[in-house]
């Protein structure tokens, strides 16, 4: 199943970085009587939302709050105190802020570590490999493996090989690059594959398009039905290198050493704050949300502390205006969500007997906070009409696209259950230059595009909760994993 949802979210991660959906055009919509003209009426306080953001008294803030927050506790994987310490952070704020019902709901979570680790190459010459074990991966024995290396640059040219020629080799998988989501698959299932034919180790090339020697971690997915070999990510100048000399026929072999160990799985929480509606209080209910969780190299600025923080402010300044929409705006600012969608999973099954009227819309930002061009729309037809009438309030915003697939990862697990969806679109082209790796830092985020991504959020959430009516949705039942 884990192997599955990567390969969906790698492709997702593809669509939302790269590719440009369906557009939509209200006016060609019919939408119920007088609701053109209602959603019309709310362009003041769309663009008072803006000026307070943007230039008025909470322009800079967002940014100034990430950056204290990512300095504070830096990366916060997955089963660290770093974590946990963070979101106990992020309650106490919310409370001092006077956000509604803040409070945390538990999720039982993966616990792997890194540890100690490194890779050399010992023949025919000496150099630092340097290299990040994947997520989830094993360790190796005390002293290593030191062993002969085959590099491929793909699946099916690896399928050319016998187990007696892997077997106890390191593999090196080199993929060409073609996106994160055709991509991702390597990082994701080459542990498994070499170790049908016998390998000792993989070592896969960094899912990124461009590199100055920094390698990028992420979540690899056992078979479960095949023995697991540590695994791990180079740099993807080491990995040419390695698949160069390989095919000149050059003998080489690699010293790996890992310490990371798989622990029993523990207890994380999702994190939640509220703007609770006047007349609607948990019907209905507007999520904005990113994942609070994030590597342990790099600091998640980008991935995912910047969502999270558009979400949280977004809420924290529409109460400080004194706006109070019709049906609650929820912050949820799930956990583990790089080891699999595990704390928005949990929040799914919790919440799974009366969701179909908790819930209306699901938002999330977790493909970077750069530049903001626009949203990212899912839902059934008469859903994105209704958006594309709302996304004509939004000023100077008009890169809006319109799916009834998904936009999301967390809160993938509703759109695909017919809830609708929106996600934050960003000047993010270079995004995977960074993505899970040590790049992944303050350095990144910009003050304004943060201010103004935090007021598209924030006036579009409070529009979808006030309007009169719910955007529609065709909801399925939910069904245990």
């Amino acid at each position: 199943m884990l192997r599955e949802r990567l390969a969906f979210f790698g492709a997702l991660c593809a669509i939302l970085v790269s590719i440009n959906l369906v557009t939509a055009d209200s006016n060609e919509c019919e939408l119920p009587p007088g609701l053109r003209e209602e959603i019309a009426q709310y362009q003041p306080v769309v663009d008072s939302i803006f000026q307070h953001i943007v230039s008025g008294e909470y322009a800079g803030k967002t940014w100034q709050s990430l950056l204290e927050f990512t300095d504070r506790f830096g990366p916060r994987l997955t089963g660290s105190k770093q974590l946990e310490d963070a979101i106990d952070f992020a309650v106490q704020e919310m409370i001092a802020e006077g956000l509604d019902n803040v409070h945390t709901e538990e999720a039982i979570v993966s616990h792997w570590q890194r540890g100690r680790e490194w890779a050399e190459l010992v023949e025919p010459f000496q150099k630092n490999l340097p290299m990040l074990g994947l997520g989830k991966s094993v360790g190796t024995a005390p002293e290593g493996i030191r062993a002969e290396v085959i590099a491929v640059e793909s699946f099916e040219e690896f399928e050319n090989f016998t187990a007696d020629q892997v077997e106890g080799k390191i593999v090196v998988f080199v993929p060409a690059w073609a996106g994160y989501g055709a991509t991702v698959q390597y990082r994701s299932e080459s542990a498994s594959v070499a170790a049908k034919k016998g390998a000792a180790a993989v070592l896969v090339r960094s899912m990124a398009p461009f590199s100055i020697g920094t390698p990028h971690t992420g979540t690899l997915s056992y078979d479960p039905e095949v023995r697991r070999i540590p695994a791990a990510a180079i740099t993807v100048e080491d990995a040419m290198l390695l698949l160069r000399k390989y095919r000149r026929g050059d003998k080489m072999v690699i010293h790996l050493k890992m310490d990371a160990m798989n622990l029993d799985p523990t207890i994380s929480r999702n994190t939640i704050g509220e703007l609770e509606g006047h007349t609607f209080k948990n019907t209905s209910v507007v999520v904005v949300s990113g994942h609070m969780d994030s590597w342990d190299v790099g600091t998640g600025a980008m991935d995912d502390a910047g969502g999270v923080f558009i979400s949280w402010k977004a809420v924290t300044f529409l109460k400080a205006m004194g706006l109070r929409p019709r049906r609650t705006i929820r912050a949820i600012y799930w956990t583990a969500e790089e080891t699999g969608l595990e704390g928005a999973d949990e929040y799914e099954k919790q919440h799974s007997e009366d969701e179909k009227d908790e819930f209306n819309v699901f938002f999330e930002s977790d493909s970077g906070t750069f530049k903001p061009t626009g949203l990212d729309f899912s839902g059934n037809s008469d859903a994105q009409c209704i958006f594309a009438e709302i996304a004509k309030l939004m000023p100077g915003f008009n890169d809006f696209t319109y799916t009834e697939g998904t936009v999301g990862s967390d809160i993938g697990n509703w759109e695909r259950r017919g809830f609708p969806g929106v996600s934050l679109r960003n000047k993010n082209e270079n995004y995977f230059w960074y993505h899970h790796s040590e790049g992944d830092t303050m350095e990144l985020e910009d003050p304004d595009d943060l201010d103004r991504s935090t007021a598209l959020w924030a006036a579009t959430a409070y529009v979808i909760a006030d309007l009169s009516i719910d955007i529609p949705k065709d909801v399925t039942d939910y069904k245990p994993k």
